[in-house]
């Protein structure tokens, strides 16, 4: 089947570009993702959130100095996830 390996959650290139993003990087925080994609913060943040719940990306909530910072890293299982589906866009492709 030609779509094998294909993972919804990654349909959405809000997604792509997060995954993409986490994918070489090992934690990036939420101002990072905003100004890389050039993505609104609720439009960032739901996204995230779908991620979140398919456990492909860790969230990590902390303060630098009085401010609060929010870092994303992916998961071991997000990592394989996103590898099968950038595979699988590749046979696509070909």
């Amino acid at each position: 089947m030609m779509l094998e390996g294909f993972d919804k959650a990654f349909e959405s290139k809000a997604r792509l570009g997060i995954m993409s993003i986490l994918a070489v990087n090992e934690w990036v925080s939420f101002v990072e993702i905003k100004e890389l994609l050039q993505l609104s913060d609720g439009n960032i943040a739901s996204h995230i959130t779908a991620l979140e719940k398919c456990n492909y990306i860790e969230v990590k909530k902390q303060f630098v100095g009085k401010k609060p910072n929010t870092s994303y890293k992916m998961t071991e299982l997000g990592k394989q996830s996103f590898k099968n589906h950038i595979e699988a866009l590749g046979k696509l492709i070909k």
